[in-house]
């Protein structure tokens, strides 16, 4: 996992860099708003679309922090990973209303 990085999700996992972040709720909700992500884009067409949004932002901004920050999934993940009824009340695709604005 890149250094940079403490948690990564990669359907069905979340991988964590350390065993205590298992106790961090907000962490854990971010990454199962990704997994919600993946498997409403059936998971291979949302690492595409991750990874070409990232490309395309890189472009934009020229900074890779940036990019990452506004990539519509991370976004999403990022406003949200605080509610914890996020994912009970989530609808389909919300992740399309997060690709128009920068952070």
């Amino acid at each position: 996992m890149p250094k940079r990085y403490i948690a990564l999700t990669l359907w069905p996992v979340i991988i964590l860099k350390d065993e205590k972040l298992r106790c961090d709720p907000v962490l854990l909700n971010h990454e199962k708003i990704h997994l919600k992500q993946q498997l409403e884009l059936l998971i291979l067409p949302f690492y595409v679309l991750y990874l070409g949004e990232w490309l395309f932002r890189l472009c934009l901004y020229g900074d890779l922090h940036k990019a990452y920050k506004n990539i519509s999934f991370e976004r999403e993940a990022y406003q949200n990973e605080t509610d914890m009824n996020y994912l009970q009340k989530r609808r389909a695709w919300s992740f399309l209303s997060y690709l128009r604005a920068d952070v």
